[in-house]
């Protein structure tokens, strides 16, 4: 199975290796002590196994996949040495990733024929949303876009606050109003200051209200039908951030959120400080949304576009 055909630059694949250490120490010392002293992969390994991928948090159904196709090949092939079992497991998460038609970018995209190209921001408070959003700004400004900021969280003075400062280091305009204001006014403004500019892309931040408050259902609408009255299509994305490191509190804010509004991508965080990597394979698997950013660092570059091969070679390397 050649799933590994495509490369990101050696510096991102460094990141991306460094970022996924955690979770790939911790994955690989619980597997050495699933098959310490088995020689083939039997009934005992894969029971094993899969109480090790669902504490890895790729979650229960998406290990129950994985596990179905690791039995046909044991089926299939008869014998099966534990010592091959890095290289199938690479081969089966790949092979079920690749499934869904997403996870295979490798660069900072915008379709063409969406100008401005609105995103929507969404994720309770914590996730790093503010900090996904700049780093965002940064890469599609490197990317030689014209990008506007518009601060829709105001609920809070520190998300505004946060949102001005990666304006400024970024080098973007930012549209914003006082703490208070309604957020529907603040996207409103910011799509009709970035057609005005001539914007190639439009960030907007929102509220990260808790993820179970019927309100947040009212004011996403709202602010999606007053951005219409710019941009007749808008919004072209709406992006969830969640925080990887949280494990399966991820999956049910996921479920939370596209209960509460059509969510059409998602960015998982804060890799680099967990275990819980296998988050990401289990919600690419699970929702039927694909996972277009993570973060895997601190540093400006350190959001990276989500390609699934890259992944799971870094995850088994």
């Amino acid at each position: 199975m050649n799933f590994f055909k495509k490369i990101f630059s050696s510096e991102k694949k460094e990141t991306l290796d460094k970022g996924l250490e955690k979770t790939k120490t911790s994955f690989f010392s619980k597997l050495s002590k699933a098959v310490a002293g088995k020689s083939k992969v039997d009934d005992e390994v894969l029971d094993n196994l899969e109480e090790i991928l669902v504490s890895s948090d790729v979650g229960v159904n998406t290990t129950l996949k994985i596990i179905e196709r690791i039995e046909e090949r044991v089926s299939k092939d008869k014998y099966l040495g534990t010592d091959e079992l890095n290289q199938i497991l690479r081969e089966e998460i790949a092979g079920l990733l690749s499934e869904t038609n997403t996870g295979e970018a490798t660069d900072f995209e915008i379709p063409a024929n969406k100008k401005p190209y609105v995103l929507m921001v969404v994720g309770v408070n914590g996730v790093g949303k503010t900090t996904t959003i700049g780093k965002l700004a940064y890469q599609f400004k490197k990317a030689g876009h014209n990008v506007v900021l518009g601060a829709a969280d105001t609920f809070r003075a520190a998300a505004i606050d946060q949102l001005q400062v990666w304006a400024d280091r970024v080098g973007v305009p930012i549209v914003k109003q006082q703490m208070g204001s309604d957020p529907a006014s603040v996207a409103f403004d910011t799509l009709q200051s970035a057609v005005t500019q001539n914007a190639d892309v439009v960030i907007i931040d929102t509220a990260g209200r808790l993820h179970n408050k019927v309100n947040l259902m009212n004011e996403l609408s709202k602010v999606k039908r007053v951005m219409q009255k710019v941009v007749s299509d808008a919004p072209h994305d709406v992006l969830l951030v969640l925080d990887g490191s949280t494990g399966q509190n991820a999956f049910e804010q996921a479920k939370q959120f596209t209960a509460a509004t059509e969510v059409t991508s998602l960015a998982v965080t804060k890799l680099d400080g967990t275990a819980k990597g296998g988050v990401v394979i289990g919600i690419s698997d699970q929702f039927q949304i694909p996972v277009k950013y993570i973060g895997v660092g601190e540093g400006i570059e350190d959001l990276q576009v989500f390609n699934k091969y890259e992944f799971v070679d870094s995850f088994f390397k």
